[in-house]
C-alpha cells in the first residue's frame, strides 16, 4: 500500500549512498532500520506521529517536517548539494514522463 508522499523529497546520508525519502512509507522502512541503541523518545514520537498520518490524522507536511528534525539532530540530513543532480526529483516532472 503506498501511503502519503511528500510534496519535496528528504534525503538521507547513507554509509555509502544517498537515500531519498519520498513519503511516509520510506519514513517506516527507515525507522524500521533504526539501531535499537538510538530508539529514544524523539525516535518513538516519531513512529507515533507517522502512524498517525497513515491513518489520517496527522498532517504529512508536519511529518516530513519531524522527520527532516530527527535527521538532523542524528547527521543523516543530506542538504540537496549533497545530492548528484541526476538523483534529484525535479517538482515539474511528470509520472508519464511526457
Amino acid at each position: 500500500m503506498l501511503l502519503a508522499l511528500f510534496n519535496k523529497p528528504l534525503y538521507v546520508q547513507r554509509r555509502y549512498f544517498v537515500q531519498e525519502i519520498t513519503g511516509i512509507d520510506d519514513v517506516f522502512d527507515f525507522l524500521d532500520e533504526w539501531p535499537q541503541e538510538k530508539r529514544n523518545l524523539a525516535y518513538e514520537t516519531l513512529v507515533r506521529y507517522c502512524r498517525e498520518a497513515a491513518n489520517g490524522r496527522w498532517p504529512i507536511d508536519a511529518v516530513r517536517e519531524n522527520f527532516r528534525v530527527f535527521l538532523k539532530q542524528n547527521g543523516k540530513l543530506a542538504e540537496l548539494e549533497d545530492v548528484p543532480p541526476h538523483l534529484r526529483r525535479h517538482a515539474n516532472a511528470k509520472i508519464s514522463g511526457m
